[in-house]
């Protein structure tokens, strides 16, 4: 379980996105207003943006809480950025690799981070693994529901698919495998933003044409947040937001293509 947050927009300090707001996460590590599963956020967390020129981002992670972390705050004051990804994290599993099980996690030019919990961890996602070649396997970046998610949504990306349907296919593949789960996930390419609804709360906010911020609960009072339904994949730029319904394998048997429902393009108010 987690709080997450990713924006695209003007350069921004990562502080007036991550730590300034009312509601802002560093706030919801402790204190979050819609959490439905947990209510503290100590198990870690972390920061990757993306600098002027350079397509690969970068990342600050920590095993803490983020109030006891310093550093980052004077990070967040300097560091400027027109794409980030944020979290904080509440383990499944307490004890599970620290840092390296903090969000966000990253490849290529890839940030993403899961909030929620794969029901039945481990063994649930046991026979998934065998979609993956050994040396993804072997790369792993933590011994976590979340690391083992990402490894099955980067494969996808990897192979060519594009961000929306890889999430999606990722969300329907372990939601097929593991009954119950949460798997609200977050990616960013620095370019977009792509989400999914399901089992926890995802809020956007939308200025077209200026800036897109997608995150677990709204980090202020501003009364054009929009909530998005559950069971929902959220793709968004900066000049638009796009929400598609997708099709729980449970509820529904013999769905195919998890994107079948008709696409629906959100007015931004």
């Amino acid at each position: 379980m987690c709080r997450h947050l990713a924006y695209l927009g003007p350069p921004e300090p990562l502080g007036r996105l991550l730590v300034e707001p009312p509601h802002s996460l560093f706030r919801q590590s402790w204190a979050p207003r819609r959490q439905r599963h947990g209510t503290v956020n100590a198990d870690g967390f972390g920061v990757g943006w993306y600098a002027e020129g350079d397509p690969v981002p970068a990342r600050y992670r920590r095993p803490g809480p983020i109030w006891g972390d310093q550093s980052f705050a004077d990070l967040a004051r300097v560091v400027r950025s027109t794409a980030l990804l944020g979290a904080v994290r509440d383990a499944t599993v307490a004890g599970a690799d620290g840092e390296a099980a903090a969000a966000p996690f990253a490849a290529d030019r890839w940030l993403f981070s899961h909030n929620g919990a794969v029901r039945g961890w481990p063994g649930s996602l046991a026979p998934l693994v065998t979609s993956l070649p050994p040396a993804e396997l072997l790369s792993l970046e933590a011994r976590c529901d979340s690391a083992l998610v990402w490894a099955l949504l980067l494969h996808r990306l990897r192979s060519g698919d594009n961000e929306g349907q890889a999430l999606a296919d990722t969300v329907l593949e372990v939601a097929e495998a593991a009954p119950g789960s949460r798997l609200n996930l977050l990616l960013t390419g620095g370019d977009t933003i792509t989400a999914t609804a399901w089992g926890d709360t995802l809020w956007y906010l939308s200025e077209p044409g200026r800036r897109t911020v997608v995150a677990s609960e709204p980090y202020d009072d501003d009364p054009h947040w929009q909530e998005v339904p559950d069971r929902t994949l959220l793709a968004a730029s900066r000049t638009d937001v796009l929400l598609t319904p997708l099709k729980d394998p449970h509820a529904q048997e013999g769905a195919h293509d998890p994107l079948a429902s008709a696409r629906t393009k959100e007015p931004s108010t």
